[in-house]
């Protein structure tokens, strides 16, 4: 699991649901090189770590977000994120949003049932 860039916890438990901060495709303390699509292969190996860290796995997920810097990129995540999830359907919304963290391009967070 990659060290938070700002002040906040990866993963909090609230019941019998995991919360987890947005996850960016951030590997070594920078974004990983390669475009959305490796962008978006480091998010789900972050989003694995963080899950995976208090017990859960992409099973488990229940509701994403994911936030898109261009929706241009919406088909070519879309494509990514089935095949990350697999036959899974969490429920998601996908937003456009001016900028995020790191110069990310993709950020994506989880709701998941413990």
């Amino acid at each position: 699991m990659s060290t938070p860039v700002g002040p906040y916890t990866p993963i909090v438990r609230g019941g019998d649901l995991l919360f987890t901060a947005g996850q960016v495709g951030i590997a070594d303390g920078a974004i990983v090189e390669g475009g959305l699509e490796a962008e978006l292969r480091q998010v789900f190996a972050n989003l694995r770590a963080v899950l995976s860290s208090a017990h859960a796995s992409l099973a488990d997920v229940v509701k994403t977000t994911v936030f898109l810097v261009d929706m241009a990129d919406y088909g070519a995540m879309n494509e990514i994120y089935m095949e990350e999830f697999g036959d899974h359907r969490p429920a998601r919304s996908a937003v456009a949003v001016a900028e995020l963290p790191i110069g990310a391009r993709v950020e994506i967070e989880a709701v998941a049932t413990v």
